[in-house]
């Protein structure tokens, strides 16, 4: 068989092209790579050619080398789908802080809005709702989370790394950082509008009150109202809470309501688990109440891949927790792009776009990838293929039907190294 090397065949002239046209389809088939012309890739280059002599941010520049060297299949344009928190505005009051990437930041996040947020041990988020729904993963320590359901069902919970919770567009609500060391989490709302400044807060809505009529609301003279603040408070240093029994007794007068609003995702059992990592499911399936969002909890092992599959219901917000890695996104045009992602940063799926995700560090890596729909759904593109008539799918690929018959046909959903 004639070996023809990609760079070989896309260096070719006009004669050496009509010569590659007639060989034959193995032939063909040992020239892989990059199909576009004129040949991309540093591969391609000589070396004049991908000097870079500045000026450079080359501290900025080295965390992303796949931006600086992409693949030689990369093409076409692509909007950015890289974020990050790390370089995001932190808003630090005496009780915690937050930092946020909305659609204002980061244009292709029209579903979801994402808000990190520290709470001191005591630190108060205070009593406030919001016009989207607000889903959360804790990342780091206690929290205790309260809310209200429109019949006046209380519901008040602890919280540690790696659990949830969901409390649906207008629900009331609050949190608290636990001892030793407060909690660190991640929201997703869904609305990429969403911002910690369009938060309707309760010290807002009284301060803009007449006193006579908050008098009148409460029952209670005026004169015990004269301390209220005249400034919202947002995040404030607290006392630590007493023990949680004795919070859920003072509220449970109204009933409990019949979903709860917290869920274990790390504690769950994985959807998928081989050598290469784990896949971890929360949707209204199994969190009941979180009717808006679903969302997977992934691990990836050194070398693993996240196979290359698409979403057909709904844009994928991840936020990277853990470890580091490089994501390359796919769709019509063609359009191909590859970017670094470490811990801290964000990244957005356009529905239906293709995808996968590779491990390229040394320790595992996680991310949550969060769906604004009510049930998780994934096409896998190694089971597309292996769940179609051998012979139609040969015929595209230039291979022996019998080749199909190596490819995975369960969905692993992480290929190990």
């Amino acid at each position: 068989m004639v070996n023809v090397t990609r760079r070989g065949l896309l260096g070719a002239g006009a004669g050496g092209l009509a010569a590659a046209s007639v060989l034959s389809v193995g032939a063909r088939a040992a020239s892989f790579g990059n199909p576009d012309e004129p040949a991309q890739g540093a591969i391609n280059a000589n070396p004049g050619s991908v000097r870079d002599p500045g000026p450079q941010n080359s501290a900025l520049a080295s965390q992303f080398p796949d931006a600086q060297n992409p693949p030689a299949t990369d093409v076409g344009d692509m909007p950015q789908f890289w974020a990050s928190f790390n370089n995001a505005h932190k808003r630090i009051q005496n009780g915690g802080w937050a930092r946020q990437v909305t659609q204002a930041d980061f244009p292709i996040s029209e579903d979801i809005a994402g808000v990190n947020m520290r709470l001191a041990a005591g630190g108060i988020r205070e009593l406030h709702w919001h016009r989207a729904a607000e889903w959360a993963i804790m990342t780091s320590g206690q929290c205790r989370v309260t809310v209200l359901d429109p019949k006046g069902r209380a519901y008040v919970q602890d919280v540690k790394e790696g659990d949830l919770w969901y409390f649906p567009a207008g629900y009331p609500h609050s949190l608290q950082g636990l001892g030793p060391d407060g909690a660190e989490f991640v929201l997703a709302f869904d609305e990429g509008v969403q911002t910690e400044f369009s938060t309707l807060l309760v010290t807002d809505w009284l301060a803009h009150t007449p006193p006579e009529v908050l008098a009148q609301n409460f029952g209670v003279p005026a004169e015990t109202l004269k301390s209220i603040p005249l400034h919202d408070l947002w995040i404030f240093q607290g006392k630590e809470p007493g023990p949680l029994a004795d919070d859920q007794a003072a509220v449970r007068s109204g009933g409990v309501p019949p979903n709860p609003f917290t869920f274990s995702l790390g504690g769950t059992t994985p959807i998928r688990s081989n050598r290469g990592g784990t896949l971890r499911l929360a949707d209204s399936t199994t969190f009941k109440v979180s009717e808006t969002i679903a969302a997977a909890l992934e691990t990836i092992r050194p070398g693993g891949l996240r196979e290359l599959h698409w979403h057909p219901n709904a844009d994928e917000w991840q936020y990277w927790i853990k470890g580091e890695g490089r994501m390359t996104v796919f769709n019509a045009g063609p359009r191909a792009q590859t970017q670094d992602f470490r811990a801290g940063d964000v990244a957005v799926v356009k529905r239906n776009s293709g995808h996968y995700v590779q491990n390229t560090g040394t320790t595992d890596l996680v991310f949550v990838a969060v769906f604004k729909t009510a049930e998780y759904a994934e096409i896998s593109l190694s089971d597309w293929l292996t769940h179609t008539p051998p012979e139609l799918v040969a015929q595209h690929l230039n291979i022996d039907p019998s080749v199909l018959k190596q490819f995975p046909n369960d969905a692993p959903g992480i290929v190990p190294a």
